[in-house]
């Protein structure tokens, strides 16, 4: 096991390789389905943030909108540590089962409450309001379940399969995005566009209802963790676990190195691979959101057997290899990945990207770094209203001072146009005047050859989805075996604490502002690829700490 110095115990006898019991069979089934509901309640809202902005975020204009429905997506991920905090003390007090059990029946009475809510038309402010409320409430759910799940799923598994026994938990969240893909996808095809837009929507979060029911009943069928039961039997159980955790150093430099060394860069690998991928096909190259949602869906498909090949893999050559290996192929593909995925998916925006040169003149002191953690901003400066254009029209232009108290100006070809400043105006007159701006904007990109959408009959669907399943596969190479080094590298008393805050804050905090972050990046670079700095950084980051420093941890007798 792991000793208070962060040592590990590589004498602990491996066991016998034997073929899976039934009960672990249930273990893993129950756990990981369960798992699956919880994941898709969770990425319905990730998988239709344009639509949600329209009905919640209504009250800005449409680009400021979709930041903000992105930042209420994200506000999800940031309350996710303070979930494991409460449910991680819970669980390692009472029980891994039932703790999980309250944390499905938030996950899902919040999703289903997503469906019934009225729109921004329809009550006003209060349904942004709400809106990220119910968020909050999720991600505290979702804070305490994975925990539990990986906990209880490793203290079943004998000793040297636990790589390949929670590896099946970690196919969860991509089958978990997957199923809300498809359900949507499925949806969408059977109403009209104008219908799925206005209702049609809320169908997949009311669906949530009928999968709540069925984890809970699964989930009640379970028994105990056997590792938690000997515990407790032994009175070795922790009275105060997040005091131990991390008010004691000897633990605390371990939780820290599992979130720098292996969850930070594991997280924005899993964000990149799956949620900006998805993005950056719809919001960036224009393919049409069910076209996207399908070559996705088949990258998932292809890309999900992987997770279980590099949990199985790491019970024989170690966790921390196959994770740093992942780490170091992401940080040097990305850029030409993405760019390829350009090339395949959109090569008319390519060519104008190329062809086309853009240029924004402004007062650098009015340009935000539009990333709003808080929602309280419109980012309504002259500067700001051309780069949010720019950067939601995928238009790659360069940046120019211009002397201070000057209103910012575009360049486009041979042409230019001056924007205004809003953030005097009243809000009647700010949409006429943005009306204006954007139509001549659009008339302008559009003769220098930026499309309004890709061309179905241009894009190499082969190739983009190959393309896919790659990024798919770097996440299962970093988030496969990921589940089993976290639970042991902490002892039984507290390892649902221990284990859950340095998760979630590597994938609520590093992962879940990816989107929000690497949008504003764009936007404030004028560099439509410049947003995949942000993951590149952080898995370098973790690829450096992580090799140096995180000991190997396969050999652990997480029952001693």
């Amino acid at each position: 096991m792991a000793t208070p110095d962060g040592s590990v115990n590589a004498g602990a006898p491996a066991a016998t390789s034997r073929p899976m019991s039934a009960e672990e069979r249930k273990v893993i089934f129950a756990s990981s389905l369960g798992t699956v509901f919880e994941w898709y309640d969770f990425y319905l809202y990730g998988s239709m943030a344009s639509i949600i902005a329209v009905h919640f975020f209504s009250g800005v204009n449409p680009t400021a909108g979709f930041i903000f429905a992105l930042l209420a997506f994200s506000a999800g991920f940031a309350v996710r540590p303070f979930g494991a905090l409460v449910f991680g003390r819970l669980g390692d007090m009472v029980g891994r089962k039932y703790t999980f059990l309250i944390t499905i029946l938030i996950m899902g009475m919040s999703t289903f409450l997503v469906g019934v809510l009225p729109s921004y038309a329809s009550i006003g402010i209060a349904a942004p309001a709400i809106m990220i409320g119910l968020r909050l409430l999720q991600g505290l759910a979702l804070g305490g379940e994975y925990g539990g799940a990986a906990t209880y799923v490793a203290e079943h598994a004998p000793q040297n399969r636990r790589g390949f026994y929670t590896s099946w938990i970690q196919t969860t969240a991509t089958m978990g995005l997957f199923l809300s893909l498809i359900i949507t996808l499925g949806i969408r095809r059977s109403l009209s566009e104008e219908a799925f837009l206005d209702w049609g929507w809320r169908i997949p979060f009311l669906i949530s209802s009928v999968l709540l029911i069925i984890s809970v009943w699964i989930r009640m069928r379970l028994n105990e963790s056997p590792a938690f039961l000997k515990m407790k039997a032994d009175g070795k159980g922790s009275s105060a676990p997040i005091t131990e955790s991390f008010g004691r150093w000897s633990n605390l430099k371990i939780v820290l190195l599992a979130l720098v060394g292996l969850t930070a860069g594991q997280a924005v690998i899993w964000y990149t691979g799956q949620f900006y991928a998805l993005f950056f096909l719809t919001k960036t190259l224009a393919v049409e959101p069910n076209t996207a949602s399908i070559m996705i869906a088949l990258g998932l498909l292809l890309g999900t057997p992987f997770f279980v090949v590099f949990g199985a893999l790491s019970d024989r050559i170690g966790r921390k290899p196959i994770i740093m290996a992942g780490c170091l192929i992401a940080a040097l593909s990305y850029f030409p990945v993405f760019k390829a995925i350009t090339h395949f998916a959109n090569p008319a925006l390519e060519r104008a990207q190329t062809s086309a040169p853009v240029v924004v003149t402004a007062d650098p002191a009015t340009c935000s770094f539009q990333f709003n953690l808080m929602g309280t901003s419109s980012f309504n400066s002259s500067c700001d209203i051309l780069k949010t254009f720019m950067a939601s029209h995928a238009v790659n232009y360069t940046n120019k001072a211009a002397p201070p108290g000057s209103i910012a100006r575009v360049r486009i070809g041979e042409d230019e146009y001056e924007s205004f400043e809003g953030q005097a105006m009243n809000k009647a007159e700010y949409a006429s005047k943005s009306a204006q701006l954007r139509h001549a904007l659009t008339d302008a990109i559009r003769q220098h050859g930026y499309p309004a959408a890709a061309d179905p009959l241009q894009i190499n669907y082969v190739a983009v989805v190959g393309l896919l399943t790659f990024l798919v596969i770097l996440v299962t190479m970093v988030y496969g075996p990921i589940a089993a080094m976290l639970v042991e590298m902490f002892p039984t008393r507290i390892r649902y604490t221990s284990m859950s805050l340095p998760y979630h804050i590597g994938n609520g905090w590093f992962g879940g502002f990816l989107p929000p972050a690497a949008f504003a990046i764009v936007a404030a670079t004028g560099n439509s690829y410049d947003g995949l700095w942000y993951p590149i950084i952080v898995a370098s980051i973790t690829l450096v700490i992580g090799t140096l420093f995180v000991k190997e941890t396969k050999n652990v007798d997480i029952n001693a």
